[in-house]
């Protein structure tokens, strides 16, 4: 089994976010105090944890409370490495804490246009971070966690004041993380600041990938409390489960194969919006769905409809998860007429699914295979080749699209369902020889 964390994010991310949601989910208080002595800065802080309510839910709160009679300074990467590396942490531990502060200094040298080396942290840098970071990395390490995950990361708003000034939010090494990492962000409503850079680091640097949560057993939540109160639960919820298969599963091009153990589909949450339109060129409807599919839109599809005082009208319907519901909505508010988007929640199920690369005469074409039952007894269901894949070799060599499309599922039924009775063909007339 592989176990799993997945940090959902809700409103936002930060350190101290996630030494609360460590230590409420079973990590040692006096396990993290321990280790972090090792880091010879002691001297500098207090850290104690408190239970805390956020709009009603109870969570933890952890403190980092810096000594006054201490001269707390900003410090330069080889500074934080030397720490960390003379602190003589569990490999894993020190291994992912360097890296994260690695990934910061890079995004933070890129916004001043200096080397990591030279980039001078700042608050980031800064007793409370550094404990933020490498206790962060203690406590997945003590929870064995083999993978983690994270949700989309709401942009929050508003400005700021940091060491530079008066800074709009999100704040620019923010940004640049989110960027060097291709993260899905989206907006919440929250005019604060919701992600601050020791949290984008920690998910930018640790996080296997961005979405909603894998498939897993869950096994426990722990609930990290942030420092103000929000419209919403200022809460970082890490989930904990283990996998309970090798396979992961697709969510758009990039994901991963989910193996529910059963013959079952798997089941996910999505989001469904819809309005109906009748003052908007066709044309104007076709570049919305390119809008929308560059906004994270799994499916978009129109309905011509009858409206009022027999108007014909077009009904428009997107499909896409709940982390990008608000950036869906503000394509259609952008781009279209409508005055009023429906919103819903559904659930759909959805078969196991992969990517093959099927070689031709005429090139590679990507394949998508969807199926139903448990990985070793799995029954294929659907065969598809990509449609610009078989589109591009045809319009390289002059060839029907069809007739691509046909040579593709010919190939690729003669490697994957035939070898089996080949072998035994071949099996047989080796007795016989004998």
């Amino acid at each position: 089994m592989t176990k799993l964390a997945y940090l959902e994010c809700p409103t936002g991310i930060a350190g101290d976010m996630c030494l609360g949601a460590l230590v409420d989910v079973g990590v040692p208080l006096e396990y993290l105090i321990e280790k972090l002595k090792r880091l010879e800065i002691e001297p500098e802080y207090n850290l104690r944890a408190a239970s805390v309510h956020r709009n009603g839910q109870l969570a933890t709160k952890v403190h980092v409370d810096l000594l006054a009679e201490h001269h707390h300074h900003g410090r330069h990467l080889p500074e934080i490495s030397q720490l960390i590396t003379k602190a003589e942490l569990p490999p894993r531990a020190e291994a992912w804490s360097l890296a994260v502060f690695q990934q910061l200094a890079e995004a933070e040298g890129k916004v001043h246009g200096v080397p990591p080396e030279q980039v001078h942290f700042h608050e980031v840098g800064a007793v409370d971070a550094i404990v933020d970071i490498v206790g962060t990395c203690l406590g997945l390490d003590w929870l064995g966690i083999d993978q983690i995950y994270c949700s989309a990361l709401p942009t929050g708003g508003g400005t700021i004041r940091a060491a530079h000034g008066q800074m709009a939010v999100p704040v620019p090494a923010v940004l640049k993380l989110w960027e060097m990492r291709g993260c899905p962000v989206y907006s919440n409503g929250i005019e604060r600041e919701l992600v601050t850079p020791t949290g984008a680091a920690i998910a930018t640097t640790l996080a296997t990938d961005f979405g909603s949560p894998p498939a897993m057993s869950l096994q426990r939540v722990g609930l990290g409390a942030g420092s103000r109160d929000l419209p919403i639960p200022n809460i970082l919820r890490l989930w904990l489960g283990e996998s309970r298969g090798q396979g992961s599963g697709v969510r758009g091009q990039g994901a991963e194969l989910i193996d529910l153990g059963d013959t079952s589909p798997a089941l996910e949450t999505i989001s469904v919006l819809e309005t109906q339109i009748d003052d908007l060129s066709p044309q104007a409807i076709g570049y919305v769905f390119e809008a929308l599919f560059a906004a994270g839109a799994v499916d978009v599809f129109t309905q011509p409809i009858g409206m009022k005082k027999s108007r014909p009208g077009t009904l428009l319907t997107i499909i896409c998860h709940p982390e990008q519901l608000s950036s869906c909505e503000a394509v259609l508010f952008r781009e279209t007429t409508t005055l009023g988007i429906r919103r819903s929640i559904q659930q759909r199920a959805i078969l196991q699914r992969e990517i093959q690369q099927v070689e031709t005469e005429y090139g590679a074409v990507r394949v998508k295979i969807a199926w139903m039952g448990k990985e070793q007894e799995r029954e294929i269901t659907n065969v598809q080749p990509e449609y610009e894949d078989c589109a591009e070799l045809a319009r390289q060599h002059n060839i029907s699209w069809r007739e691509i499309h046909r040579l593709v599922l010919h190939t690729w039924d003669e490697q994957n369902r035939f070898p089996g009775h080949i072998e035994n063909q071949i099996e047989k007339s080796g007795k016989l020889h004998h």
